[in-house]
């Protein structure tokens, strides 16, 4: 058995940021060819800054996926957002299709006066997954979330390994280099 199963998930938000930040460079080299007045200074710390944001919201999703271990589900969206949720933490997971495609929120987002914090890359084949008890994320401010919900390009394929996962036995864990495990 594979240590870790990867899915992918989508990339609406991905080509969403893209093209926000094409016409935002765009919008640049206008300006620097239209208003010679403007210094390098500024234009170089501005190109900087739009490198940065590409770099790690528009190329670093791209890098990562969800991971289901033998003991715990590991969410990812790029570099900016990690949840590591021991299968001992889940109360439930399932399909989630009360949303249509225009209602789920894209990115990290936890939306005021709801506990399901939503870290969604595209708007279909959401999975929620309720908690024992409410997380506090750093992406949210620091909000409760009781749910979390995500989405994957293979929603059917996804529940069906993590159920597997979940029936197993946990890996026994020793407490230290010469632990005696009584075998």
């Amino acid at each position: 058995m594979e240590k870790r199963l990867s899915f992918p998930y989508g990339r609406t938000l991905i080509v969403g940021r893209f093209f926000a930040l094409v016409s935002l460079i765009v919008l640049i080299g206008v300006a620097i060819a239209f208003l010679p007045s403007l210094s390098l200074g500024p234009v170089a710390v501005l190109g900087t800054v739009l490198a940065v944001y590409f770099i790690l919201f528009a190329v670093s999703p791209l890098l990562t996926e969800h991971w289901i271990t033998r003991s715990r589900l590991i969410l990812r969206q790029g570099w900016y957002f990690r949840a590591v949720i021991p299968f001992s933490e889940i109360v439930s997971i399932q399909a989630l299709d009360e949303y249509g495609p225009l209602q789920a929120p894209l990115g990290v987002h936890r939306p005021f006066g709801q506990p399901a914090l939503f870290v969604t890359g595209g708007r279909t084949n959401l999975v929620s997954v309720r908690l024992t008890r409410p997380r506090r994320f750093w992406q949210s401010f620091g909000l409760g979330a009781s749910e979390i919900v995500f989405d994957v390009l293979e929603r059917t394929k996804f529940l069906e390994a993590l159920d597997e996962r979940r029936g197993l036995f946990a890996p026994v864990q020793a407490d230290g280099a010469d632990a005696d495990l009584r075998d």
